[in-house]
């Protein structure tokens, strides 16, 4: 039996918190270690517990966003899920470059939380992917030189850009084209690699803009 995944939540909405803590509870694998309601509380449930994973919300005394460097100052490892009500691109990419592993929506099913906990908790970073749909629709600054360097990607590399930058995980990619995660994380190793970029995000945005030229 594999190992409970640690979980930490931040909220400052007592009524909301008590309701992810009580749902993940009751889901097995999942184990409850800390809430917190404030910046001050998310570093220190870092810096004190190092839970495996802690969601937390953006709009809460001290900031959410203001929390993420704060955090990782004390605690360079930890993944932080941003769970919250803002779908505004500038708050999806702020809290991805400032390290954040996810970005969920509030609303969210359990069991789908669920499952975006242990992607992240596996090393994946996960974005809604409604939200990924919308950053890739806005026209953020194509990087020059690196469009034409997707038809370096071999046939089936491509295939694996495609339905990330659809908004899907490694592991449905893997379901998607029939092949182990193992694979699929390989693949996206040297997908970044050839194109120069950082992550994910920016591997779809090369894509974009290879379409648009």
């Amino acid at each position: 039996m594999t190992s409970r995944i640690r979980v930490a939540v931040v909220d400052d909405h007592p009524l909301f918190r008590e309701g992810v803590t009580r749902s993940l509870s009751e889901i097995e694998g999942f184990e409850i270690v800390a809430e917190g309601s404030s910046k001050d509380d998310a570093t220190g449930i870092a810096q004190s517990l190092g839970p495996d994973v802690m969601l937390m919300d953006i709009s809460m005394p001290g900031g959410g966003l203001e929390a993420i460097p704060a955090i990782l100052e004390v605690a360079p490892s930890q993944k932080i899920i941003m769970l919250t009500v803002s779908e505004d691109g500038d708050d999806v990419t702020t809290a991805l470059d400032r390290g954040a592993t996810g970005y969920v929506l509030k609303g969210v099913g359990a069991s789908a939380l669920a499952e975006v906990i242990r992607t992240v908790a596996s090393g994946e970073r996960y974005v809604a992917p409604t939200l990924s749909a919308k950053l890739l629709s806005t026209k953020a600054p194509a990087q020059p030189g690196k469009s034409g360097l997707v038809a370096n990607l071999t046939p089936r590399e491509k295939e694996v850009l495609r339905l990330v930058a659809a908004g899907m995980s490694n592991k449905h990619v893997a379901i998607e084209l029939d092949l182990q995660e193992k694979t699929v994380k390989h693949h996206m190793t040297q997908i970044m690699t050839k194109l120069g970029v950082a992550n994910r995000t920016e591997a779809a945005m090369v894509l974009r803009d290879a379409r648009e030229l």
